[in-house]
């Protein structure tokens, strides 16, 4: 499984492609499941972003410039399509993505994306990947080279 805007479409909050050479390397050799949790759920492209937000204790997915809170519709999506996945070898997932980011990813007290709190998560996908997945190789784009990656996937 790969986040779709590592080189398989148009779906960035900012309506911008990434080209991940990575990407580009493996796709005669892989069988990649591309996927956009945030167009899935219905965000558009482009998109005010999201961020992690701490609310009480509970961590929430919400859009400042909205006011959403998206965290059901991200939780519900990831559940259901993590449960109808085939067999798959490992996920290959946006770094700095509130939705899809393996860690390291700043979380808010306040919609106010101007003051992150000293801590950080990982995104709202990537949590269902971790809780469904525990075993099973993740990485993100930062992984530099081929061998490397697929190292990792035997």
């Amino acid at each position: 499984m790969v986040s779709r805007c590592l080189g398989f479409g148009v779906c960035r909050w900012n309506g911008e492609v990434l080209d991940c050479r990575l990407v580009d390397e493996l796709k005669n050799e892989v069988d990649f499941i591309p996927v956009c949790p945030e167009c899935e759920i219905g965000l558009g492209r482009p998109r005010p972003p999201i961020l992690l937000v701490q609310k009480n204790s509970a961590l929430t997915l919400m859009q400042p410039a909205t006011g959403l809170d998206l965290t059901s519709m991200m939780v519900t999506f990831a559940e259901k399509f993590l449960q109808s996945l085939p067999q798959v070898d490992g996920f290959f997932l946006k770094c700095k993505s509130p939705s899809c980011g393996l860690a390291g990813i700043p979380i808010y007290d306040t919609l106010d994306a101007e003051s992150p709190l000293n801590k950080n998560g990982a995104g709202f996908f990537a949590q269902a990947v971790h809780r469904f997945f525990p075993d099973t190789p993740k990485v993100d784009e930062e992984c530099s080279d081929k061998e490397s990656f697929l190292e990792l996937f035997k």
